[in-house]
């Protein structure tokens, strides 16, 4: 199998520490390394990995390069621009297409925290078991836990079990719903939540594709010409419209299985996420780097080379960085992106 890393994202729900220049997925958010070099050990320590890709865009390929162990250089793809998913997904397919045409390729986000390695292993065998069979995407579901509300959904056909794998045809996706939609979706046990992992062969995805998104297909095949003869990809990838590879095929493919995976997994998509499996305080704060709560409880401090003391608050964020400073309510850290938004609109290129 051929791994894809998805590595082009802003991670602007990490600001201030993600930067456009470094950000979330070249941040050490949980543990001592790297969320992308975290992405990158776990695949490598897959028997049936042949080799790995990463999709990333020209800003971010440099460090990439130079910090990322265990990526040949030249497997670190770069987008002249970000297009969403879809077109990147698309260019790693081209990629392996050459070296292997009917290779099976998986794709990985890079910046996703999973714990039971063995529990991995199995269901990534499983999507390769189905993609060879039948030719199906598949993709990876994960049981909920509770109506997450940040979370996009998959339901399933409990009562089409394919040979007893714990996997299942695909009924619909559903997009991020509201906490009444959510709950609804977790009483009636046949949705997951959408992992954004997928597995199928390169003859298959190439093949959907033309069915559902012939105008990316073309242009891929045109782009795939150009690389043969080592010109610039540029004027064609300009045409391209982004679209996610979840609303432009995986919605619109009759053909999709999911497998329910047993691993324990979190997108890490926000400062709160990375509180709740983040060792907690008797009065359950979590402070990282310098810093101390005193009569306060359920915050998350993280103050690198900076005393922070947060004194008779509960439930907030604080985030200390050389340059800036972000204190926001926990239940509202979902709006730090807008916040990026009105810097970029105000020109402070010195915090962005």
């Amino acid at each position: 199998m051929y791994c894809v890393i998805l590595a082009g994202g802003k991670g602007t729900r990490f600001w201030p520490a993600s930067r456009k220049l470094r950000p979330k997925q070249l941040l050490n958010i949980v543990g001592s390394e790297a969320m992308l070099q975290m992405t990158v050990n776990r695949l490598k320590k897959l028997n049936s990995v042949e080799d790995i890709y990463i999709v990333t865009g020209k800003d971010l390929a440099p460090a990439i390069r130079r910090e990322i162990r265990g990526i040949d250089p030249e497997n670190v793809l770069t987008e002249p621009s970000g297009k969403n998913t879809a077109p990147g997904i698309g260019l790693a397919a081209l990629h392996i297409r050459k070296r292997k045409q009917d290779a099976i390729m998986g794709v990985f986000p890079s910046d996703h925290l999973i714990v039971g390695h063995k529990k991995f292993e199995k269901s990534i065998s499983v999507a390769k078991h189905l993609a060879n069979k039948n030719g199906s995407l598949i993709t990876i579901g994960i049981q909920p836990t509770f109506p997450a509300t940040g979370f996009g959904y998959i339901q399933f056909d409990p009562k089409s079990s394919e040979d007893h794998l714990n996997a299942f045809k695909v009924k619909t996706f559903a997009e991020k719903p509201h906490l009444k939609l959510a709950t609804r979706f977790l009483e009636s046990k046949d949705f997951l939540w959408n992992g954004g992992i997928f597995v199928w062969k390169v003859s298959s995805f190439f093949q959907e594709l033309g069915q559902h998104m012939a105008e990316l297909s073309e242009q891929l095949e045109k782009i795939d010409s150009l690389m043969e003869r080592k010109k610039s990809i540029d004027s064609i990838w300009r045409q391209i419209i982004p679209e996610s590879i979840d609303f432009g095929l995986m919605e619109k493919s009759n053909n999709i299985f999911v497998v329910q995976a047993e691993f324990s997994w979190n997108d890490l998509g926000s400062w709160d996420a990375v509180y709740e499996v983040s060792p907690k305080s008797k009065e359950n704060n979590v402070v990282r780097g310098e810093g101390i709560v005193v009569d306060g409880k359920n915050n998350f401090i993280q103050s690198d080379k900076h005393f922070t003391a947060v004194l008779g608050i509960d439930d907030i964020v604080v985030i200390n960085t050389k340059d800036a400073t972000l204190v926001v309510p926990r239940d509202r850290v979902e709006e730090i992106k807008g916040l990026v938004n009105i810097l970029e609109k105000q020109k402070r290129q010195d915090l962005l």
